[in-house]
């Protein structure tokens, strides 16, 4: 089957959803589908790449950061992946779209079926859900909310990562919604072994849906355990976070590299034992899925798909959304017990296979041919 895939991030542009779309795109070329993306470029990328299996083209969108996307860069990838998309599918003849995220990219997607007849499938990851990040995109949906129920109703198929997300989006919209999780590759070998001192990360973006002041605030309550903690990524909150772990004398305990590759990533999971996400709000943190194939402990809050991940004793802890004293209590349940920790992270790993990427290709190559059956 061809299938082009649309996504305005993609790595190493953007972040769990790029990456999670990236992962699916390798499998579904190992299952020997053809697949070619169409995402966004950023200075410094080539416009075309041959990876895993599958083709990358990036189109000028006026976008910059590798992190950071606003509403005109968004609305610049409508603009700017429209011409050439319509290249493809004339030259390529795909059979079907594979459009991640409803705004932006679900507009393009809509505009390409209505022009060519090739039918797309939808694929939500929470921040394209209105309310699904509030802090972040209410501004946004204000302005497009009344545009995008045409986007849904088109859809030949619709996905969803989580089933919080799920319900959100039928609070919307009325269609008929599958949930098909992200997925991983699993490692062969299964958890490491528990650091000395343990090894706490963070990955993803430095914005306030992420809560990483209220994450500083709750390593100030475990300061008198041992432990080491990176924090990858970047953005708007940094710079207070970084003086917050200042003030709290806990700035030669947490490292922060900045904005690395998903590789990257991956490598430092496989060296980490608690991943720390006291998130506001998430689809299925794909920085999630990833730790539990590391067999990397969680502690989290309930925040959307994000609880989904966690298995209260079992492989980490949960406290609800912002509830300061629960996090911190959480935290320290995990960090002052080895034998403890080596027992959630093996529980991690036990939990990854629901999240087997080849399960998930499967899935979605099932939804996808039900897709292309609708041209």
């Amino acid at each position: 089957m061809r299938i082009l895939v649309l996504n305005y991030e993609f790595p190493p542009v953007g972040g769990g959803g790029g990456q999670a779309s990236a992962d699916l795109c390798a499998a579904l070329a190992a299952r020997r589908h053809e697949l070619r993306v169409l995402t966004s470029r950023i200075p410094g990328l080539p416009s075309r790449e041959e990876r895993d299996g599958y083709v990358v083209r990036r189109v000028f969108t006026g976008r910059r950061s590798s992190f950071r996307a606003s509403f005109l860069a968004m609305a610049g990838y409508i603009v700017g992946a429209l011409p050439a998309a319509l290249q493809e599918i004339r030259s390529w003849r795909p059979q079907v779209l594979h459009a991640h995220f409803a705004v932006p990219t679900g507009a393009l997607a809509f505009a390409l079926s209505r022009l060519t007849g090739v039918p797309y499938l939808l694929t939500a990851h929470l921040g394209d859900v209105p309310g699904g990040v509030p802090e972040k995109t209410w501004r946004w949906f204000r302005a497009v909310y009344p545009l995008t129920p045409p986007i849904w109703r088109a859809a030949a198929a619709v996905v969803a990562v989580s089933e919080y997300t799920r319900g959100l989006a039928l609070k919307h919209y009325s269609v008929p919604i599958e949930v098909i999780p992200n997925g991983v590759r699993l490692p062969e070998e299964g958890a490491g072994s528990v650091g000395d001192p343990p090894r706490l990360i963070f990955a993803g973006r430095f914005q306030p849906q992420k809560n990483l002041l209220f994450l500083a605030e709750a390593l100030g309550r475990v300061a008198d355990l041992p432990w080491r903690c990176t924090m990858f990524g970047d953005g708007p909150t940094r710079p207070a976070v970084e003086a917050r772990l200042r003030e709290l004398g806990l700035a030669d305990r947490v490292a922060m590299p900045g904005w690395v590759s998903g590789e990257s990533v991956w490598q430092a999971l496989g060296e980490s034992d608690l991943l720390v996400m006291p998130s506001r709000s998430e689809g299925l943190p794909v920085v999630g899925v990833h730790a539990l194939a590391r067999g990397v402990a969680i502690a989290a809050t309930r925040a959307g798909g994000l609880a989904e991940l966690v298995e209260d004793r079992v492989n980490g802890r949960v406290c609800d959304v912002g509830d300061q004293d629960g996090y911190a209590a959480a935290l320290r349940w995990c960090l002052e017990d080895r034998d403890r920790l080596g027992a959630l992270k093996r529980g991690s790993r036990e939990l990854a296979a629901r999240y087997d990427i080849r399960r998930v290709a499967q899935a979605y190559e099932r939804a996808l041919m039900k897709a292309a059956e609708a041209r």
